[in-house]
């Protein structure tokens, strides 16, 4: 199989499972002011009453840390994917410039 054929099969391949990666990467910052939000209530509940005591409770709490953690991974996830596909698409482009460069007869040196 020719370099473009499988750079576009890598790309049709890892397309699914970037867009997961992103999508989770999304609902875990989206998650995030949730769980803030929630971790805030329970520290108000304990008896403390300052907004900003409460959010340095929740930013403390070991389950927003995990969050945090589990953010990060997904961050990773989606990076990692997106430049393979991004170094698929640039095979892909050269493939095609070299091939142009044969039809006009022009000799690369590699």
């Amino acid at each position: 199989m020719k370099a473009p054929y499988k750079a576009i099969e890598f790309i049709l391949e890892q397309a699914p499972k970037f867009a997961a990666a992103k999508a989770q990467r999304i609902y875990l910052e989206e998650f995030r002011k949730t769980k803030k939000a929630l971790l805030m209530k329970e520290a108000m509940t304990k008896g403390i009453d300052s907004a900003v005591a409460q959010e340095r409770e929740a930013y403390a709490h070991p389950e927003y840390q995990e969050l945090l953690h589990g953010l990060s991974m997904a961050i990773e996830q989606e990076e990692g994917l997106l430049w393979k596909l991004r170094a698929a698409q640039m095979k892909s482009d050269i493939w095609r410039s070299e091939q142009a460069s044969e039809r006009l007869g022009v000799k690369t040196t590699e």
